[in-house]
């Protein structure tokens, strides 16, 4: 089984090697940017399978209206799961869908209300779409919930997850603060909790809690040791995010902490990471068109794409291909160079 995902090349390096090999040059590459569908509702995951079909998470507008479709290459939506769970808090923030997985033959997916299976090697494009009140779920936050951790929050928002080498699912908890794990045959267990850090200004503006919580985020296998990002709660402080490195027995260490409100993590393929900001928070809230696509080596990061609008995942296919989606403009980009 292979976990190091196909490198954006060198467009990562935001350079071309070209010439001949004793007379290498470095010239720009400009990746190229299209949109492949507008209109998505919450858009959330991005995930593709073994044979190369897109799949998108959205969670609709609260009215138990999510849904995770198939965007075929001509980019028309082919709805596969309909009904999941959508529920808009006091707060106006959703509780709904979040992020998907596939792996063997099997798409999985995270919602407020449970874990779902969907069979992949049975499906095709144009099936009719399933219900989620017919699809298997398990209750994991429930679990989650019922844990005693030393900085219990009492809540479990299972947020994305990666395949370990055990055959296990590893899952971070946005709610809860932890890594959770799913055994290949469905025994919950924590691995870790992640530590809250230091309030840099709790008297504000705008004040806030003497500790933020971490928020943990995207996360991803190298083949050697997971890493997950952080989104940092209330105030949200610029430059304060981290990305942490973790054992396969849950010890953490931090790998760089100079990102704004991270969403998602890839591999580079060189012990390196993709990461993507969602925004800047502003005095009224997230700001529209900052979020960013950075390449983090450890203690400086390279700009790849910036302005982008509360993007939310990046899926890696291939040495010339990824995906983007963004809840800000409810779109799905595909990346070519």
């Amino acid at each position: 089984m292979q976990y190091k995902r196909p490198i954006l090349s060198f467009f990562l390096a935001g350079s071309l090697l070209s010439g001949c090999q004793d007379h290498q040059t470095l010239a720009p590459v400009q990746p190229t940017v299209t949109t492949l569908v507008t209109g998505l509702v919450g858009v959330i995951g991005v995930e593709t399978d073994a044979l190369g079909r897109v799949f998108v998470s959205e969670q609709g507008t609260g009215k138990n209206d999510g849904r995770v479709s198939e965007i075929t290459p001509d980019g028309k939506v082919h709805p596969i799961i309909t009904g999941l769970y959508s529920f808009k808090r006091p707060d106006n923030e959703l509780d709904a869908t979040d992020h998907l997985l596939a792996a063997d033959g099997v798409l999985y997916v995270l919602n407020a209300q449970g874990f779902y299976t969907f069979d992949l090697a049975s499906y095709k494009t144009g099936d009719a779409p399933i219900a989620a009140a017919n699809l298997k779920s398990e209750n994991i936050q429930q679990i989650v919930r019922d844990y005693s951790f030393t900085n219990d929050t009492g809540e479990s928002h299972l947020y994305n997850m990666t395949l370990g080498p055990d055959g296990a699912l590893y899952i971070a908890d946005a709610a809860a603060n932890a890594i959770i794990r799913r055994s290949k045959t469905g025994e919950i267990s924590v691995v870790t909790a992640v530590p809250g850090i230091a309030n840099p200004n709790p008297a504000g503006p705008p004040p806030g809690p003497p500790v933020i919580e971490p928020v943990p985020t995207g996360i991803v296998f190298d083949g050697k040791q997971f890493a997950f990002s952080t989104l940092l709660g209330f105030p949200f402080p610029a430059g304060k995010a981290l990305i942490y490195r973790m054992d396969m027995t849950g010890k953490l260490s931090v790998f760089q902490q100079t990102f704004n409100s991270l969403v998602d993590i890839e591999n580079d393929g060189n012990g390196n990471y993709l990461v993507l900001e969602f925004a800047v928070f502003g005095p009224t809230g997230w700001t529209p068109n900052t979020g960013r696509l950075l390449r983090a080596n450890g203690t400086t990061s390279d700009l790849l794409i910036d302005k982008l609008n509360m993007p939310t995942d990046l899926k890696v296919v291939d040495n010339h291909t990824a995906y983007l989606t963004s809840m800000g403009d409810g779109t799905l980009s595909k990346i070519t160079y």
